[in-house]
């Protein structure tokens, strides 16, 4: 860990661990972090290998600030003789052995460097659990990763199975009270065509350009492509341009959704598309207005196909 910003990325790939009383304590010679092992191991990473771990931190108050009991990967570091030690964190993390099992507690300003989470103060304790568990080779690691990634892939899908479903009634529901007659394609996709385009029909690889304007289920209105409508809801944007969007359909440039739907309509097409959230941005979400499993709302109108 080359400096206590690093740890911010690495959290979002680690996993949390329980420990219990502690046997052997010792002080970080860079910010005095007094650490203390449940178990102590003895097997050190050589250089290039890399050491596997679990983490867990919380405030003073025992709340989870931090932990990847939820995530599909552990930390993981790569051993490396001549990573600089800024401080007393790098101090821990560079000499993790394994089967390390280490309980620390200091300050936010010292776990986390000056760019600490915005939710905590300054000076607010923070508890730190942390276990190495394995060493591994480049191709250990990248092996043991892809297995993981599968795994959860195959997870995910099973979970989109189920919201495609359950987020399907709460569309019907919406459609229903807002009198929009709704067709659902085999994936799940919701949409009504509202007026009719002409010309041939398009398929994967065509270009359309497309205005849009994309909606929250509650209504709020997260992007557009149409000024008047930016203006209305306070969103304009001088910097930007208003103007109907290129895509190239069917070929993964936007979301599912939109490919399936995009597909269905023809140069001069108004539609509006209902989109459970696995077609859409998932689990994950998109930026700070499109939280996790949003359903969406767009209202689409094709100006242009060019094959």
């Amino acid at each position: 860990m080359k400096n206590s910003k690093s740890l911010l990325a690495i959290l979002a790939v680690v996993l949390g661990l329980s420990v219990s009383s502690c046997q052997k304590t010792k002080v970080t010679e860079k910010d005095g972090i007094e650490y203390s092992y449940v178990e102590e191991g003895s097997q050190k990473p050589e250089n290039g290998e890399y050491v596997l771990y679990h983490l867990e931190i919380k405030n003073g108050e025992d709340s989870v600030i931090y932990t990847t009991l939820d995530q599909p990967f552990p930390g993981y570091l790569q051993a490396n003789d001549s990573t600089p030690t800024n401080n007393g964190m790098d101090e821990i993390f560079l000499n993790l052995k394994k089967g390390d099992s280490i309980t620390f507690e200091s300050k936010a300003e010292t776990i986390f460097g000056p760019n600490f989470p915005p939710f905590l103060e300054e000076g607010e304790a923070v508890k730190v659990r942390l276990g190495a568990f394995e060493i591994m080779d480049e191709a250990g690691i990248q092996d043991y990763f892809a297995k993981v990634m599968e795994k959860e892939n195959a997870a995910k899908a099973e979970r989109a199975k189920g919201l495609i479903v359950e987020e399907g009634k709460t569309i019907e529901e919406y459609a229903q009270e807002n009198n929009i007659e709704v067709q659902k394609t085999e994936n799940g996709l919701y949409y009504s065509i509202e007026e009719e385009g002409t010309g041939d029909e398009v398929t994967p690889g065509t270009t359309m350009y497309v205005n849009y304007a994309g909606y929250l289920l509650d209504g709020t209105l997260f992007d557009t492509s149409w000024e008047e409508i930016a203006k209305e809801n306070e969103m304009y944007d001088p910097e930007r341009p208003y103007e109907p969007l290129p895509v190239n359909v069917g070929m993964g440039q936007v979301i599912p959704g939109w490919d399936e739907g995009l597909l269905l309509l023809k140069n001069g097409s108004k539609a509006k598309f209902l989109i459970p959230s696995p077609l859409a941005y998932g689990e994950n979400g998109a930026g700070a207005m499109i939280g996790p499993n949003s359903i969406l709302v767009f209202d689409v109108e094709v100006t242009d196909v060019q094959k």
